[in-house]
């Protein structure tokens, strides 16, 4: 099986901590150049030493924010400049706030729909020239398996994730000619700071504790247990490598089995 990536530079979006960080550190292993897109300088520079280099890779990072989808073209154009080529986008950045669907204002939508899909397919525009000349690509959007089954109380990240995978798909068809593959991961209750946050929010809302809220979730795990964001990056880097080539176009759930649909 070809996993080799050795040669290939690799964008990974928040990838200071988390999915985007376990994405990175897989990736790597794989013998891929990283460059990590966040907000935070001093964390890039942090995160770096943690990359693997034994393939004499040369890792780098790009500092933007995706809250403001103008910081995030201007920084990837900015890079391009430099004559640097990208083989791999890792599309990823925090999930909208929780709350209903009802509930939710308008403001919360657009923000969501520019942090999330506006800001991808900026990245995607900038990049995939690129791909297209080394007829090699991959695109991979790490989501929710909220497109596949609505989570009760994530109303707009519900919405917005699905546009995306609509999207995803959408490019899937329109690329693959061209040696690009795109594809979604779907993480399901992984121990990230994420999951901290939503499970706090659940305790805070209902009255139960913390403990108590994660064990009736790992009640509907198959497998028994929270993932962890390794787990999910090697998916991610396994559907960047040459052995994946044709794989393309799925929503693929890292979940232990808890969606309730195929």
């Amino acid at each position: 099986m070809d996993l080799n990536l050795n040669g290939k530079s690799a964008l990974v979006c928040g990838s200071t901590q988390g999915l985007g960080l376990a994405s990175a550190i897989e990736i790597a292993l794989l013998g891929a150049s990283v460059i990590l897109m966040a907000r935070d300088e001093e964390k890039l520079k942090s995160v770096i030493g943690l990359l693997d280099v034994s393939s004499g890779q040369k890792h780098s990072y790009i500092v933007a924010d995706f809250s403001n989808h103008q910081s995030v073209k201007i920084a990837i154009d900015n890079y391009l400049l430099g004559n640097h080529s990208i083989h791999i986008l890792v599309n990823n950045t925090g999930g909208p706030v929780g709350g209903t669907a009802m509930n939710a204002n308008i403001d919360e939508f657009l923000q969501a729909f520019n942090n999330h899909l506006i800001c991808n397919h900026i990245l995607v525009q900038a990049i995939v020239p690129g791909m297209k000349t080394s007829n090699f690509g991959r695109i991979i959007n790490i989501i929710s398996t909220s497109v596949k089954q609505p989570i009760q109380g994530l109303g707009v990240s519900n919405t917005i994730r699905a546009a995306v995978a609509n999207w995803s798909k959408t490019l899937a068809t329109e690329l693959g000619q061209y040696g690009i593959t795109v594809n979604n991961v779907l993480p399901g209750f992984t121990q990230t700071g994420r999951a901290d946050y939503i499970i706090k929010k659940k305790a805070a809302s209902t009255g139960h504790t913390e403990k108590e809220i994660i064990d009736d979730l790992v009640k509907e795990i198959p497998v028994g247990r929270i993932g962890q964001p390794n787990e999910l990056g090697a998916a991610v880097a396994f559907l960047c490598s040459p052995a994946a080539s044709y794989i393309n176009g799925i929503n693929l759930p890292v979940d232990g089995g808890r969606t309730g649909c195929l």
